[in-house]
Formats: C-alpha cells, sequence, structure tokens
C-alpha cells in the first residue's frame, strides 16, 4: 500500500512562498533529488503542477544537481487534480473527478511514497483521512505573507522525527494523531 506524503518548504511563520522563500541549499537541494529518485509518483493541484512544468524542459544555465533532479521528476508518474486543465504533460495523467476514490484505488494498488505538493490539495486530502504523513521543510526566514502549510485548521499530529538538513533547515515529519 502507498504512503501519501504532503512535504513542503516552510517560513518560521508557516508560509510556503516559493518565490520568497531562498533557494534550497545544495544539501536540501540533494534531499529533494533523493527524494524524487525514490517516489512512486506524485499528486498535484494545478497550481503545483504549473510551477513544475518548469523541470520538463532543460535549460543551458542548469548544473549537475538540476539535470538530476529534472530526471527523476520526469520518470515519475504524475497526477494531475484539476477541474480547468484540459491536457497534461509527459507522464502526467488528469484527475477531474471523484478525488477521493481515484487517491483511495492509486494508495491501495502502488506501493512505496506518493508526494502531495500543493497546500490546497493537501487539504482536501487531509479533510478525507488520505495524508499519511507531513514533513515540513522550516526555513530560518519571517514572510509575512503567502500561502500557509496548512490551508486550514487540521487535526493534531504527532511529530515523528526531526533532522537537521544542511545549515539551517529543520526537516519535521508528523503523522495524524
Amino acid at each position: 500500500m502507498a504512503k501519501l506524503v504532503f512535504g513542503m518548504n516552510q517560513s518560521l511563520d508557516g508560509y510556503v512562498d516559493h518565490m520568497a522563500l531562498p533557494p534550497p541549499n545544495p544539501t536540501l537541494f540533494r534531499q529533494f533529488i533523493e527524494d524524487a529518485e525514490g517516489q512512486t509518483g506524485s499528486i498535484y493541484g494545478r497550481q503545483t503542477y504549473e510551477l513544475m512544468r518548469y523541470w520538463d524542459d532543460d535549460h543551458p544555465e542548469w548544473d549537475a544537481d538540476q539535470h538530476a533532479f529534472a530526471a527523476a521528476w520526469r520518470k515519475q508518474t504524475k497526477w494531475v487534480v484539476s477541474r480547468s486543465l484540459k491536457l497534461v504533460g509527459p507522464n502526467a495523467r488528469l484527475v477531474e473527478a471523484d478525488l477521493e476514490g481515484t487517491i483511495r484505488k492509486l494508495k491501495s494498488e502502488l506501493v512505496g511514497e506518493i508526494e502531495v505538493a500543493g497546500p490546497d490539495l493537501a487539504q482536501s486530502l487531509t479533510k478525507l483521512g488520505l495524508i499519511d504523513e507531513y514533513r515540513i521543510y522550516l526555513h530560518p526566514v519571517v514572510l509575512g505573507h503567502g500561502k500557509p502549510y496548512f490551508a486550514r485548521p487540521r487535526p493534531p499530529l504527532r511529530l515523528m522525527t526531526h533532522d537537521r538538513i544542511g545549515e539551517d533547515v529543520i526537516r519535521l515529519t508528523y503523522v495524524p494523531a
């Protein structure tokens, strides 16, 4: 059975604004590469998927790690939850209806970790009781604005692990209590 994991970079004040947070340090980016290489797939909301489509095309300024991340991202299956998109890119499948049934089926048929990307999608899946683990990559910055990691209140969580990644990022791993 697959495990759904919602993980994102977050500021100290709880925001996940990718444009305002600093880029991941090399150690953290290496962690993201390893995660992507080991994931069974990813589930995206429309907005996050459109941001991640950046990795579909090679860019001349990329270094070896960026190429490695792109290769891992391109290889994995992606499910895109959207009512407005009609087409998705390579190795992606559109989920337009029956979110709960589709995700329950994926969890029962697949093995490994499936990444959940995007706070609004994660909130919908949390409400359905489908998120198995939450990973907060806590950065030492205060943004004062942006999209919150938790789109709405959520049930109590239990801390499972915490570890330092690089010089200044703490990964907090929680499961539903």
